[in-house]
């Protein structure tokens, strides 16, 4: 399936916080330090879990330092590459979205952004939509 830029979207339903972790761990296995992941999913639906799948795909060496940056709005973590993990969750206004500078980021390492849908401007990314489909099922799809 491709969606209207000819990008392949692959499905893929997870049953664990384990199983969205490798997930994430095997797309960023294939990373070249320059990639940008749009996160969209409602709350609770494992979007940092994802995040964190990333930072050990990139060998994070801890990666439970990775965490919801709500309220810090961005946190850079060192492994392979720098990880620039952006929440736009407690921002509303597009305008508040481009005061974080966070474009200043791009092609500086790899960029992951929690609550994409907030973002008024399109990027090439990958896009990973999480949907919730029980307690612990997911239904993700993932755009390149």
């Amino acid at each position: 399936m491709t969606d209207k830029y000819q990008k392949k979207i692959e499905e893929y339903k997870t049953t664990s916080e384990k199983e969205t972790f490798l997930l994430a761990e095997k797309l960023a296995g294939n990373f070249k330090g320059k990639e940008v992941v749009f996160l969209f999913g409602e709350l609770g639906s494992g979007k940092t879990v994802f995040a964190k799948g990333i930072a050990s795909g990139l060998a994070l060496e801890n990666v439970d330092q990775v965490c919801s940056p709500s309220y810090t709005l961005i946190n850079i973590y060192k492994a392979k590459y720098i990880i620039f993990h952006i929440d736009l969750y407690r921002l509303g206004k597009n305008s508040e979205i481009l005061d974080l500078g966070w474009e200043d980021y791009l092609d500086q390492g790899v960029i992951i952004v929690e609550w994409a849908e907030k973002l008024k401007f399109d990027l090439d990314a990958i896009h990973v939509k999480i949907d919730i489909i029980d307690n612990n099922l997911r239904t993700i799809r993932i755009c390149k």
